[in-house]
């Protein structure tokens, strides 16, 4: 994979206890605010700068995150597999975070999800719909197209989830050492759901508070994401199932 590496980390950046995986496409008028809050909050953020053609590169070196840097867009599998790799050489972190780069997730939900990942677990998944859907606002729409996906998720899964497509996870840096993802688009996240709730592992939910910006919803188109995300779970479940 063609991509250029830091050489090098400060000495307290290396020893932060959470390494956060921030894959960045053309994000340059939020990502520097996302990373700050991260940073603030003594964490390491591992900017995947995947090909942007506008200033995100920039921003990314002003807010403090570590960046690496695909010379051509990749996809968000990709940039995720960069960043978990990333993490291992360049960091002692004890735990590996992804987070969106556009405004999505909070900071303060991924502390709720170290100190629930502190009690024993090894992978702690974010979910919109854990706490009776009262914390993210979506259409009625992309709601019941994301509760279908999840259906079709669990039916093949060892572990039964409430939201099987989102992008705020937390692992450990062991679960995080054996990821290696085939798909480097869209495609990867069910391939990766399936690696992070697959025995022996010790699976659990953390409610979150996903926020659709109107940035967001511009850049993201989010009912066709809907429907990719029901799609791509569903091809991933057909493969799986015909392999066995």
């Amino acid at each position: 994979m063609n991509r250029t590496l830091p050489v090098a980390l400060a000495p307290l950046s290396r020893r932060a206890e959470t390494a956060v995986v921030m894959p960045v496409y053309n994000e340059a008028t939020v990502v520097a605010g996302v990373i700050r809050e991260l940073v603030d909050l003594g964490m390491v953020v591992i900017a995947v700068d995947d090909g942007s053609s506008d200033h995100s590169a920039e921003e990314i070196d002003k807010a403090g995150a570590v960046r690496v840097t695909h010379p051509i867009n990749l996809g968000q599998g990709g940039a995720l597999q960069t960043g978990f790799e990333a993490a291992q050489r360049f960091t002692d972190a004890k735990y590996i975070a992804t987070f969106d780069a556009d405004g999505q997730h909070q900071a303060q939900d991924l502390l709720g999800m170290i100190e629930k990942i502190k009690q024993g677990y090894d992978v702690v998944l974010g979910s919109r719909f854990l706490d009776g859907d009262a914390r993210t606002e979506m259409s009625w729409l992309r709601r019941t197209i994301l509760k279908v996906a999840t259906k079709v998720f669990n039916r093949g899964s060892e572990v039964r989830l409430t939201d099987a497509h989102n992008g705020l996870r937390l692992v450990t840096r062991e679960v995080a050492a054996k990821i290696d993802l085939a798909h480097i688009g869209m495609a990867h996240a069910s391939e990766l759901e399936q690696v992070l709730t697959s025995s022996p592992l010790r699976v659990t939910e953390y409610p979150v508070h996903v926020l659709y910006t109107e940035y967001s919803r511009s850049k993201g188109q989010p009912l066709l994401n809907s429907i990719n995300i029901l799609a791509d779970i569903v091809s991933h479940r057909i493969t799986t199932w015909s392999r066995k």
